[in-house]
């Protein structure tokens, strides 16, 4: 309607990033939920730089780190092609919870750090 990305479509962009960063370390999100691993986000700090458009080209970054025994932190940005504008910078801070909804870090999550 304003030309230009709503801001709550950047989240959408931030979470497939996630999932394909888990992909390609060998861990699939869907399989973790189904073995009873449910990771849920925590904490979401964004900082919209400029507006996307419709039709712009752009790139996510991901990098994890654990900042705690119990939670894993995404540091990602949204980068503007070709040129690589940095249009978005957020730090997204996830836990685990188990059956009982008590934070953990399962082993699975633990080959995720740089």
């Amino acid at each position: 309607m304003q030309g230009i990305v709503n801001n709550a479509v950047y989240q959408n962009y931030l979470e497939w990033a996630r999932h394909e960063y888990l992909s390609s370390r060998g861990v699939s999100f869907a399989e973790l939920t189904q073995q009873g691993v449910i990771i849920v986000m925590v904490r979401a700090e964004i900082d919209y730089k400029q507006s996307l458009r419709a039709g712009d080209e752009f790139k996510v970054s991901v990098i994890a780190s654990r900042p705690s025994k119990v939670r894993l932190m995404f540091d990602q940005e949204i980068r503007k092609l070709p040129a690589e504008e940095l249009m978005v910078k957020a730090l997204i801070t996830t836990t685990a919870v188990n059956d009982r909804n008590k934070p953990y870090f399962p082993a699975e999550l633990e080959n995720l750090m740089e």
